[in-house]
């Protein structure tokens, strides 16, 4: 089949060739942003008088016949045709006759992809960002859920000092509230028009991007039209936040599949968010935790394709850049199932407190603060350290902590322990002892959780 672009060549390429060059299969998501950007860019042509009012209109109800029959299903998309834009121009033509050929007047396809994929890009941005909105809502009620919920606090994945479950997890909010904020700053540098562009240096029509712009809810155009053809910073910026948001999420997964663990049972995930072993019964396998990790490498390597394409690359439009698309939107379906099904699991999970407890008590995160407890009755720091250490190494021999050594063992090591020694190494004391903002006590997990709701509603 001869090509709508035939002249030039004779438009008869080899099937292998037209395979090989189509991008149908993959741009063909972005037909509601192309049929809606060329029933703006028809309004814009009859605006400045380029064509007539009577064909702009025949136009915009073309085009929007189109839409619906699409959406009803009625009109399928022929997977033969080399790209969504060319789809849409054939059939409209084949529908309103010469006239739909009037819709590519002063513009390219050059500027029409980079056009129809900023507006796709715009909503994926928009949900998202929802998406993550929602996970931190879901990980800050279930922060207020376990505010005072004591646990290890880990450094090197040793045992360092108690923090509470609601800490820990509100660390993970404030990460993701910077993926949205900087989600939020890729979408105002992704927010403007290349339209009117056209191949590279502009039209010599007299045309009013600014209106196209406008109609079409971006916040200006692009103002240099060798970039506005050529630039796809703003794919490689929201595949480069996605990375990050799903670095994120990675990191909370394997904090997941190690508390899930036998060896440490901080927390139970429900049936829902887990599958069986093919052969060993006793299994519950955190997989959709692993699969979110997984899944971080994927778009790792998505990210990095699109910067390999583009390095290399001069100005305007080369071929190349069409395989921008696929490493975009598989990043952009990655993260949005991840966030849904992350969501989910969050929601459901439950946290086991006492062996969290159990855990930061043996841990001995405490001893600090037992040998504080004997400076403040008048020991040097390093006799109390010595003692306290001393006391470690027996509860490790007894099997027991430090708050269940009876008083008269501790008056064997020193007299200065008095009754009140056992409210000092309270775990929780411990914690309300953290008085700095930002810190593990209640009082600090309540005001982060706070602050994080405030930032939601804005």
């Amino acid at each position: 089949m001869a090509k709508m672009w035939a002249g030039r060549t004779d438009g008869v390429t080899e099937k292998i060739a037209d395979d090989f060059n189509s991008s149908i299969s993959f741009d063909s998501r972005m037909y509601k942003q192309d049929i809606t950007g060329s029933m703006v860019h028809a309004q814009m042509l009859a605006k400045q008088g380029i064509i007539s009012e009577g064909d702009a209109e025949s136009l915009v109800a073309g085009l929007e016949g189109i839409l619906a029959d699409i959406e009803s299903g009625e009109l399928p998309i022929d997977m033969e045709c080399e790209d969504i834009h060319m789809f849409v121009e054939q059939v409209l033509t084949e529908r309103i006759g010469d006239v739909g050929k009037r819709l590519h007047t002063a513009r390219s396809r050059n500027d029409q992809v980079a056009l129809d994929i900023r507006m796709y890009l715009r909503e994926e941005t928009d949900t998202i960002t929802e998406l993550a909105k929602k996970l931190i809502g879901v990980i800050t009620d279930k922060a207020d859920q376990y505010k005072d919920a004591i646990m290890p606090g880990y450094t090197h994945l040793q045992r360092a000092q108690p923090v509470t479950f609601g800490h820990h997890l509100m660390a993970y909010a404030m990460m993701l509230l910077r993926d949205v904020d900087r989600l939020a700053d890729c979408r105002k540098r992704m927010n403007l028009s290349p339209i009117g562009c056209c191949a590279l240096a502009g039209t010599t029509y007299n045309t009013d991007r600014r209106y196209e712009a406008e109609n079409l809810g971006f916040d200006g155009i692009c103002l240099n039209s060798l970039d506005g053809v050529s630039d796809r910073d703003f794919c490689a910026e929201l595949m480069s936040d996605i990375a990050i948001l799903m670095m994120h999420l990675s990191r909370f997964s394997e904090e997941i599949i190690l508390w899930s663990s036998w060896e440490f049972k901080f927390v139970e995930l429900s049936d829902a968010y887990t599958t069986g072993s093919s052969i060993m019964p006793q299994k519950k396998n955190p997989d959709m935790a692993e699969l979110v990790r997984g899944k971080t490498g994927r778009v790792y390597g998505n990210l990095i394709s699109l910067l390999t394409t583009l390095k290399g690359l001069p100005l305007a439009y080369n071929k190349d850049m069409q395989e921008d698309k696929e490493s975009v939107f598989d990043a952009c379906d990655t993260v949005i199932m991840c966030l849904k099904v992350f969501t989910g699991m969050i929601e459901t999970l439950r946290a086991n407190t006492v062996n969290m407890k159990r855990a930061a008590q043996k841990g001995f995160i405490n001893a600090t603060d037992l040998a504080d407890y004997l400076v403040k009755k008048g020991l040097p720091f390093r006799s109390a350290y010595k003692i306290s250490g001393t006391l470690v190494a027996l509860c490790i021999e007894k099997n027991t902590v430090l708050e269940e050594l009876p008083l008269e063992v501790y008056k064997q090591h020193s007299e200065l322990f008095e009754e009140d020694l056992y409210n000092e190494i309270d775990l929780m004391t411990c914690l309300e002892k953290r008085v700095s903002e930002g810190g593990t006590s209640v009082n600090s997990v309540k005001a982060q959780i706070n602050y994080v709701k405030e930032m939601l509603e804005k």
